[in-house]
């Protein structure tokens, strides 16, 4: 995304409903959400628009609640039962097993509000577009309503519902392959709305080498200065912001595609980016999902820059994950929040090794549970605190160890005897090398 922070985009509406058509579903029933029954609540205060996470999250829910959506349970970046990876990496994910059949227990129309988690390019955080924990808002259609349907009430929700003008935005749709045309339909609906369009082949969706697909129609916003100039595949400022996928096929082992039973409409948009354009900055850091975690780094222990982004982000990361129940461990799931507090660890104790998690004040941790929607019980501290007395030691003993290696390259093999014989991993060793080595 460019760096350019977003501008000539108005406010969200925060007078009247956000849509004016009744539930088309019939009568409301009791929501078991708290964001829906609750006013805003902005998390560490509001960002520079005066527009807080907690109001555009309602704005999201609430749209699609009035449309007879009903709302996920959970969210949780634990996996269903039987899932083979560690957490949630997408917001398809908790969803999965009901595209098959296209039918899900608590109705034809869902909305959600995902947690996921990746590890894979933690080396990335801290440059203004990877986040290790992120949030994705979903709505979803298991043979209810149309694609078409899905376009429409979105480009009411970001415009009258977000306030983001018509003419900064600009959609790609599927423009077709060797075995299917174009999506005629999505080109159309766009360009009855008014939208520039534009085919691609590339706008295809799907869960792997097999299973449902299907196209998709990828909604882009202008976040550069004045008029919008170029298209999406020839100028960057083009973000691209909300995806609307429909799931017509099912990809067979041999390559063939067969029509799916009953078509399912997905539509996924990341939170942190949405907040970042509606706040007007340039970065998801600069917005209230990651400002009190680096006001909190910077006044007690006086990192700036990429120090401060990863040790906010990997904190906050592991407080959500405390949050749904995993705790720090050697291997598997609960080595993910323990190597996520070494690496903050690690780069506190670069600058000083007096920095100490205990430092942390409790009103940014439980903050960000309630935002997470977990138990502001959670034993947050104590868990931070053995694992930073755990790493203290490892430390001690490691370095010990790593001054026989003075001068001289580590190598593979020097890299499974320190983790095989002193249980030091790695990553552990490569940063405790750089400060033995200088």
């Amino acid at each position: 995304m460019d760096t350019t922070p977003i501008r000539d985009i108005e406010p969200i509406h925060d007078t009247g409903p956000v849509h004016d058509t009744e539930p088309v579903l019939g009568t409301e029933r009791d929501l078991d959400s708290e964001r829906m029954l609750d006013g805003p609540r902005v998390l560490g205060g509001t960002p520079s628009s005066g527009y807080g996470t907690e109001q555009i999250l309602a704005t999201f829910l609430d749209f699609y609640r009035r449309l007879g959506h009903e709302p996920l349970p959970g969210g949780s970046l634990i996996p269903p039962p039987g899932d083979p990876v560690l957490f949630t990496t997408s917001g398809v994910h908790p969803l999965v097993r009901h595209l098959e059949t296209g039918r899900h227990p608590l109705g034809g129309r869902l909305v959600n509000v995902q947690r996921c988690l990746r590890t894979t390019d933690l080396d990335e955080v801290g440059d203004d577009r990877h986040y290790t924990l992120f949030e994705m808002l979903g709505s979803w259609s298991f043979g209810d309503y149309s694609h078409e349907q899905s376009l429409r009430w979105g480009y009411e929700l970001l415009t009258d519902g977000f306030g983001l003008r018509p003419d900064r935005l600009y959609v790609t749709v599927f423009g077709g392959s060797d075995e299917l045309g174009p999506d005629d339909e999505s080109e159309r609906t766009w360009t009855e709305l008014g939208v520039p369009v534009e085919l691609e082949p590339e706008n295809w969706w799907s869960l792997g080498p097999t299973g449902p697909c299907g196209p998709d129609s990828e909604i882009h916003v202008w976040t550069g200065d004045g008029t919008p100039t170029g298209t999406p595949g020839t100028d960057s400022r083009w973000m691209e912001l909300w995806n609307h996928v429909e799931m017509r096929y099912r990809r067979l082992p041999d390559g063939s595609l067969e029509p799916l039973p009953r078509r399912v409409v997905d539509t996924g948009m990341g939170l942190e980016r949405l907040v970042t354009l509606l706040s007007g900055v340039s970065t998801g850091y600069d917005t209230d999902l990651f400002l009190p975690w680096l006001s909190t780094a910077r006044r007690l222990w006086g990192v700036h820059g990429p120090t401060e982004r990863v040790v906010s982000d990997h904190l906050r990361s592991v407080v959500a994950l405390l949050g749904d129940g995993v705790r720090p461990g050697p291997t598997g799931r609960g080595y993910v929040p323990r190597r996520l507090i070494r690496r903050v660890l690690t780069r506190l104790w670069r600058e000083d090794e007096t920095h100490s998690l205990s430092d942390l004040p409790d009103e940014v941790i439980t903050e960000t549970l309630r935002h997470f929607r977990q138990d502001p019980r959670t034993p947050v501290r104590g868990v931070l605190l053995d694992e930073q007395r755990r790493f203290g030691e490892l430390v001690r003993r490691g370095r010990r160890v790593l001054g026989r290696y003075r001068g001289r390259p580590l190598t593979d093999d020097d890299l499974h005897y320190l983790h095989d014989t002193h249980g030091l991993p790695p990553e552990v060793v490569t940063d405790l090398y750089e400060g033995v080595s200088a």
